[in-house]
């Protein structure tokens, strides 16, 4: 305030009290003039803008939701489990629908296989059977 600035320097406030507002005025101007600058290259150097406007969709998009937002209850293990469980749960239901996929696979190319084994136990069979006729 004014009149703080004017009791530092009380001997040359007595002398001159006009010239002494006329200091304090440069000074709180070029004081807030040096502070806005400052603030202006720490939201550029750190692209404080975009971050902001980013945090401000955040904040919008969590108006409409009803249901309140996570919470840690202070007590690490408790968190944890309640953030991986749902993503565990989740993945292990992918992991068992992969595995039906492969195991259907499998017994595809099982069934394949066996056919496979069949048609050349069947060619031997013709084979011996055109070798007996021949001879």
């Amino acid at each position: 305030s004014y009149q703080r600035f004017a009791s530092c320097y009380r001997c040359f406030y007595r002398l001159q009290p006009d010239v002494t507002r006329s200091i304090y005025e440069q000074f709180i101007s070029q004081l807030q003039a040096a502070i806005k600058e400052e603030i202006q290259e720490v939201k550029d150097e750190g692209n404080l803008e975009a971050l902001f406007n980013s945090l401000d969709k955040i904040v919008e998009e969590a108006k409409n939701k009803e249901e309140p937002a996570w919470r840690p209850s202070g007590i690490p293990e408790e968190d944890v489990r309640s953030a991986m469980v749902p993503y565990l749960l989740k993945h292990r239901s992918y992991l068992r629908k992969v595995l039906k996929e492969k195991e259907e696979e499998n017994r595809k190319v099982a069934e394949s296989m066996l056919a496979g084994r069949d048609k050349i136990a069947e060619l031997q069979q013709l084979i011996q059977a055109r070798k007996h006729a021949w001879q």
